[in-house]
């Protein structure tokens, strides 16, 4: 195995359409801090299948998406500023896939397939 692969998907469920070009952060917990390990924009679909092409060691990792600038690009006041998905990578993942829900006034998130 050459690690785990993490992909997402951004929806932006007030208008039922793909949230592009939402800036997306990987970071790794190291010796209690959180080290930067990628970055991304996400695609026309919303998506984001680039970050990790060489796949991830098990460990403790956060994605960060900085969607409060994103809706205000759009002229669109938010609550939030970005969601953190805190998580875990276990030795016998190959993949995890991420989705993100958005809106400007709440997220939630689901281990997706």
């Amino acid at each position: 195995m050459t690690g785990c692969k993490i992909t997402t998907h951004i929806l932006d469920t007030s208008r039922g359409a793909p949230a592009v070009q939402v800036k997306v952060k990987l970071e790794r917990e190291k010796y209690f801090t959180w080290e930067a390990i990628a970055r991304g924009l996400t695609d026309s679909d919303g998506r984001l299948t680039t970050l990790t092409p060489d796949g991830i060691p098990p460990g403790h990792y956060r994605l960060s998406a900085a969607f409060g600038a994103w809706f205000a690009q759009q002229g669109i006041s938010a609550l939030y500023g970005s969601a953190i998905i805190d998580f875990f990578v276990r030795e016998e993942q190959d993949h995890l896939h991420l989705p993100l829900l958005i809106n400007p006034y709440g997220w939630s998130t689901y281990q997706g397939s």
